[in-house]
């Protein structure tokens, strides 16, 4: 039986297994591959130490961290993925798609998966103008007409770092009543480089090399328009890979483990989780390595310290 089972290989996951090897804890961590969601990002500008840095090179890099302290103490196990995690006595068992593995402690780290914008084009231009994520790709469209697609917290508080260096920001909402703060929403729609368009259904992204334009649906009118912008950020929501612990933690509606925010623990004893997966207010890589080590000192103590 190991000390700890590390489930997923983002920035939360390697962070937590270079301190659980410093910490001499018998580890195990199993992941699908490495680098989280920003894998995908052809430059990543916000993760402390590096100025700059490629998607697939930051998830090299992690990778490279995580088994220069492995020896001795962490088993990584790659190209596996938990699919249900049990209670047993002195611990918990986890069943993986190849294996299966016993653990004193859990540390959740599995992340969430963006969900995606299903129009036309979407796929074509992904990575290429499209994006799902502000915080790494937002400063490459500087002095750029931009629009946000999505009228919940996510979608205003995209726009509101996008205000700080894009042209204009033009926000899409299929409804007529936005779902973030109101606060939020007066502050955001005080800029005046800030626009937004309600009832508004994107139907199709346009292009050549690069996005050009963004078709939208009236859903009042059924009129179909053209926004011509030269970036898109799509903020719809986040499924969280928690369907294997729904059975063993509590998770909020949304299907995202409910934590303490002081130590990351979860309504269960023994299991803690970090990152995407959980209802932490705010979602970045910084902020998931950062709970992952919180909860890896909880994990010590738990285990040790009793």
């Amino acid at each position: 039986m190991y000390d700890l089972a590390i489930i997923g290989g983002g920035p939360g996951g390697v962070a937590a297994g270079v301190y659980a090897s410093r910490k001499h804890l018998k580890t195990i961590l199993i992941t699908e591959d490495f680098g989280g969601q920003s894998v995908v990002s052809p430059e990543v500008q916000n993760w402390i130490g590096e100025v700059s840095i490629s998607g697939p090179e930051f998830a090299k890099k992690l990778k490279t961290h995580l088994l220069a302290y492995a020896e001795g103490f962490v088993t990584v196990v790659e190209n596996d993925s938990v699919t249900d995690l049990r209670a047993m006595t002195g611990g918990f068992s986890l069943t993986t798609k190849k294996g299966s593995y016993q653990a004193k402690t859990i540390l959740i780290t599995a992340g969430a998966a963006r969900r995606r914008l299903k129009v036309p084009g979407a796929d074509t231009f992904d990575q290429k103008g499209l994006t799902y994520c502000a915080s790494c790709d937002g400063p490459l469209f500087s002095d750029m007409d931009v629009a946000v697609i999505g009228g919940g917290n996510a979608g205003f508080e995209t726009a509101a770092q996008l205000l700080a260096y894009t042209k204009s920001v033009t926000l899409l909402h299929h409804g007529p009543e936005f779902k973030a703060d109101p606060i939020t929403v007066k502050k955001v729609l005080s800029n005046p480089k800030m626009h937004v368009i309600r009832n508004a259904e994107p139907i199709e992204v346009r292009g050549n090399t690069f996005v050009s334009t963004l078709v939208y649906e009236d859903k009042e009118s059924g009129e179909k328009r053209e926004l011509p912008v030269s970036g898109i950020f799509v903020e719809i929501g986040l499924v969280p890979n928690t369907a294997f612990a729904k059975n063993v933690t509590k998770l909020d509606p949304y299907g995202r483990i409910v934590v303490n925010p002081r130590t990351q623990q979860t309504s269960t004893p023994g299991i803690w989780a970090a990152g995407d997966v959980t209802d932490s207010r705010y979602h970045q890589n910084n902020i998931s390595a950062g709970d992952a080590v919180k909860a890896l000192e909880d994990i010590y103590n738990y285990l040790y310290m009793r």
